[in-house]
């Protein structure tokens, strides 16, 4: 990890930490969703998926193809993946060893 690159890293680990844009990233995992999609499979209004959404966009954690009327998202990289099941099992085993808060 190079110091030059704090400010991005640190910008890219505020864009993921929100509970609603690790729910998107874990539903684009298995491809192209629209944003109706979306909605309906996390149970989230729509404006509040669509910040979200834009959110994770300016990240370039998501790509946006548009289809006629429709708007699809997918993951712009596979290595997010990999990336927040690192987190997880990070979390997991932090809390794990947690004694106190």
């Amino acid at each position: 990890m190079q110091p030059d690159n704090l400010p991005t890293l640190a910008f890219l680990a505020k864009s993921l930490g929100d509970e609603n844009r690790l729910r998107i990233l874990l539903s684009l995992q298995n491809g192209k969703k629209s944003v109706s999609s979306i909605v309906e499979e996390l149970q989230l209004s729509q404006p509040l998926v669509s910040h979200h959404l834009k959110e994770l966009r300016r990240a370039l954690l998501v790509e946006v193809e548009r289809r006629g009327p429709f708007i699809y998202y997918q993951m712009s990289h596979p290595g997010i993946m990999d990336i927040l099941k690192a987190m997880d099992s990070l979390a997991v085993a932090l809390l794990a060893a947690r004694k106190t808060f």
